[in-house]
């Protein structure tokens, strides 16, 4: 499918239509990591677009560890999930990064191709993205936050919905399956868990006009960014309490599963690749086909077969990371990265690493024991 796409970029590729001729790139100095300053973060969550082109937000960041850092802590301190943080950072222990560890922070997102409206879930990037309503002539604002979904063989529908109700302090109406099974472990189970900390619905909850699934907080954060649920949405605490507050009854709900994404930003094409869903119905070829025939036809010079070689390697790594891809040169994110100062607050009632662990593995145990639920009752999870 792709050798006709290649052709008919013939010798000349997207590079000759941002200007910048492969053997004519200007060499890029890149400043050691131990060179450049320790800057604040930037927000990870909150973005203005400049022009209704541009489609990538945010910059990629690093920080460097404490001796007591957990991938899981970085993730949750800095606005990520546990996945998306581990996929950036293959080759750091994610228990034991070490102290001075540079970790790649993913704080730059291209966006989903889709319209610009309300929230937009993307299942393959495990990502949030909402656009608020503004006033003609106002810039385009977005907001994006790590979520958890629905585990194998327990999919979030695709397609378009509405957000039908909203909840605080929900009440849980635990199957019939779920109390059963914990009767025969001698660790019974109530019909309704009340509001609070054993309630794993978390404080907020958006119901969806989708039978059975809801976008709400939880009990068990640290499996934010994984797939842990039944189906529902889940993100950490403190960011659906925020969502809840801007989103109103009525509100557009996008679903989508695209972990192949092309966008601009400044004149230059960036490419976002993640690991393609395991159970995804589309082979991950064809994906990315489609989305180069797309982007080749609405570009005045098309692809070549270079950047289509390109494209293939990095939608292979799967890193999640957008990579510059007009760079002939291999584009390594680091490179431009901005050094940031380590957040993580020392608390000396936090987690053990052990804890940790153990919190994450409850929380894809909690996923085996979870039931899609009447979603008049809130008891999806």
């Amino acid at each position: 499918m792709l050798l006709p796409l290649a052709l008919v970029g013939g010798c000349s590729s997207l590079h000759d239509f941002f200007g910048t001729a492969p053997n004519k790139r200007p060499a890029e100095v890149v400043v050691p990591l131990s060179e450049r300053p320790v800057e604040e973060p930037l927000s990870s969550h909150h973005f203005v677009l400049d022009s209704p082109d541009q489609a990538v937000v945010g910059a990629p960041q690093v920080v460097f560890t404490s001796d007591t850092d957990t991938l899981a802590d970085l993730a949750r301190t800095y606005g990520l999930g546990y996945d998306e943080l581990l996929a950036a950072n293959p080759d750091v222990n994610p228990w034991l990064p070490g102290e001075n560890t540079p970790v790649l922070l993913p704080t730059q997102f291209v966006l989903p191709d889709v319209e610009r409206e309300g929230i937009v879930l993307n299942m393959a990037s495990k990502r949030l993205f909402y656009f608020p309503e503004v006033a003609d002539g106002e810039p385009v604002l977005v907001k994006t936050f790590p979520i958890g979904i629905g585990r194998v063989g327990w999919e979030t529908p695709l397609g378009a919905t509405t957000v039908v109700d909203k909840a605080r302090d929900p009440h849980w109406y635990v199957p019939l399956s779920v109390r059963q099974e914990h009767a025969e472990l001698g660790d019974p189970l109530p019909s309704v868990v009340p509001p609070g900390p054993d309630n794993p619905l978390g404080h907020r909850v958006l119901k969806l006009d989708m039978p059975g699934y809801l976008i709400h907080g939880t009990n068990q954060p640290y499996g934010v960014g994984m797939r842990v649920s039944h189906g529902c949405v889940r993100l950490y605490p403190e960011n659906i309490e925020y969502l809840y507050e801007l989103v109103e009854i009525g509100e557009a709900v996008t679903i989508v599963n695209e972990p192949f994404l092309l966008g601009q930003l400044d004149g230059e094409l960036y490419f976002e690749g993640h690991a393609p869903l395991e159970d995804d119905a589309v082979d991950p070829a064809e994906r990315l086909d489609l989305l180069l025939e797309r982007w080749n036809a609405a570009l005045p010079a098309g692809f070549s077969t270079a950047d289509i070689d390109r494209a293939r390697e990095l939608a292979q790594a799967g890193s999640g990371v957008p990579v510059r891809f007009t760079a002939r040169r291999s584009d390594n994110a680091i490179d431009r990265a901005r050094v940031v100062r380590n957040t993580v607050e020392v608390d000396a009632e936090a987690p053990t690493l052990a804890e940790v662990r153990e919190m994450i593995d409850e929380a894809v145990r909690e996923a085996e024991e979870e039931a899609v639920q009447d979603p008049a009752a809130q008891s999806a999870n």
